[in-house]
């Protein structure tokens, strides 16, 4: 936690880091591995070099833009949570105008990549900004917001597996679930840390929705993305590399439910579960291309 001192004296600039999360690259890439699964899935292992960049970059662009409106919605909450109280918005180390013209510069950014793309995965990405935009609001009046980030973060696999094949199949669909799933247990243990603080304020969340059955709700969310990426390596004849992915992440699943079940760890504990999921993510992403490549 920064000191008033050190909020004083930090450059705009870096202030401005801390806004786009760029400081905690975790929650970046957590976004961009279902798009480079479903870009990689997609062509069989071997998508175009531009594109991958592309889809890197934009991956990039829509955090932003996603990290600072989820700050000015949330910018007189934020101070109310201990996670939360140092954003720039939260302790006015930057101005409500400061953050709507990094949001709009993002948003460009995004738009401007989502040109390299066909038709149909354009048109996708319009339609994710609706979802991006109001998510923040979504646990002001729905009892799971998580699940309106998972349906977010399931227009990664839609946007790049369209920008691959052109059209939307029943793998895509499998993926998209699977992401979707893996998404609400990954949101949901995330969300274990800050039950004490939305409760107080009275904000939603699927960690309180579940209350004492969230341990078995994320370990229910969990086996089905395993369900769902078993049927996806058979329905597509992925080999033994995807397999072995596949069992390294059900197994740290497994050992994160094991964890989940006791009802006294520490609030940073959830925050190394959230992280591990980055790296179960590129353990998948690695089977996947290596699986692509003998059918």
């Amino acid at each position: 936690m920064l000191n008033p001192q050190e909020l004083k004296q930090e450059p705009v600039w870096l202030t401005i880091i801390r806004l786009l999360r760029w400081h905690k690259p975790e929650g970046r890439l957590i976004l961009m591995i279902p798009a480079l699964w479903s870009v990689f899935l997609a062509a069989s292992g071997k998508p175009p070099l531009p594109l991958v960049c592309v889809i890197v970059l934009g991956t990039l662009a829509t955090s932003a833009v996603g990290c600072v409106v989820n700050d000015l919605w949330d910018r007189n909450i934020d101070p109310e949570v201990e996670r939360t109280r140092d954003r720039p918005l939260a302790s006015r180390a930057l101005s409500i105008k400061v953050g709507i013209v990094v949001a709009i510069v993002s948003l460009f950014c995004a738009a401007a990549l989502a040109l390299y793309l066909n038709p149909l995965s354009f048109w996708l990405s319009v339609a994710a900004v609706p979802v991006i935009v109001l998510y923040p609001g979504a646990k002001r009046v729905f009892p799971v917001p998580q699940l309106v980030l998972s349906i977010a973060w399931g227009f990664a696999v839609l946007i790049s597996w369209s920008a691959v094949t052109q059209t939307l199949s029943q793998p895509t669909w499998l993926l998209w679930g699977a992401t979707i799933l893996w998404t609400l247990g990954f949101d949901t243990v995330y969300a274990m840390s800050d039950r004490d603080d939305d409760r107080r304020i009275g904000i939603n969340s699927s960690a309180l929705f579940f209350g004492n059955y969230a341990p078995l709700a994320i370990g229910i969310f969990f086996l089905s993305t395993v369900i769902l990426l078993a049927w996806l390596g058979i329905l597509i004849h992925l080999n033994l590399a995807f397999w072995v992915g596949l069992a390294i992440a059900t197994i740290g699943w497994i050992w994160q439910c094991l964890r989940l079940i006791s009802q006294d760890l520490p609030n940073d504990e959830y925050g190394q579960m959230f992280r591990q999921n980055v790296w179960v993510g590129f353990i998948l992403l690695a089977g996947m291309i290596a699986g692509s490549f003998v059918g």
